[in-house]
């Protein structure tokens, strides 16, 4: 099966696959760990792939970031607001973890586009958030990465 999908995207020119890859890692629960297995899968050098899977899921996470942000600003401008039992609840857990343990944890449950608009959300720092959450994504995108190399490796044996 992965010789098919290896012969089926060898087809295809290399800017292609890239741009395949990068654009499907910038989907929420795809992200760079998947998506850098996927791009092992289908034949990619394995940097190429990471490199790309991370590119994908770093620009749509700092679209989000940085959008939420501003959607903040302009929601809370003037206003204060009672936050609800739930919001409540997560703003504990946030203020439990912070932001590193956050973004590099929170990549198990959600994907980081959600965690990161969630902390904007509770009001921390955009510039923190990017940083914390390009590291998280290097980190699972490179670890991803390397398993489906050894993954892939094993099955064409």
């Amino acid at each position: 099966m992965i010789e098919s999908i290896q012969n089926f995207a060898s087809s295809f020119p290399d800017w292609l696959q890239w741009a395949g890859i990068l654009l499907v890692s910038a989907i929420p629960f795809i992200e760079s760990y998947f998506g850098a297995a996927i791009g092992v899968a289908i034949g990619l050098n394995p940097v190429v792939a990471i490199l790309m899977a991370v590119i994908g899921n770093v620009i749509s996470m700092l679209a989000l970031v940085y959008g939420a942000g501003a959607l903040r600003d302009r929601a809370t401008k003037n206003r204060v607001t009672e936050p609800t039992a739930k919001r409540q609840r997560l703003k504990r857990m946030f203020d439990r973890f912070g932001v590193p343990g956050v973004s590099l944890l929170g990549q198990t449950v959600l994907p980081s586009q959600i965690t990161s608009m969630a902390m904007v959300s509770f009001g921390a720092n955009r510039n923190a958030v990017a940083i914390w959450q390009i590291i998280s994504i290097i980190l699972w995108g490179v670890v991803f990465g390397v398993l489906a190399t050894l993954g892939v490796s094993v099955a064409l044996r």
